[in-house]
């Protein structure tokens, strides 16, 4: 399956890219994550983020759709 991948914040600047298409057999968003996770060497475990899917929250044990938008959002600060 392919699905755009959308990252926001640390993870953007982590993976250097604010977007990519990504192929993958994950059985589930976390195991999505976990792929990314390696390649990039994002610096979040799953369990601080949250992941949306074409622009709804998802929940971590959903499977990904083949032509998706995932999105991981990281824990944000305010000031």
């Amino acid at each position: 399956m392919k699905v755009t991948v959308l990252y926001f914040a640390a993870l953007r600047d982590a993976s250097g890219v604010a977007s990519e298409i990504v192929e993958s057999a994950a059985v589930d968003l976390r195991s999505l994550y976990g792929e990314l996770q390696e390649c990039h060497r994002l610096p979040f475990p799953a369990r601080q983020l949250r992941v949306a899917v074409d622009g709804e929250f998802a929940h971590w044990d959903d499977a990904p759709r083949d032509g998706s938008e995932v999105a991981f959002i990281p824990p944000v600060s305010g000031g």
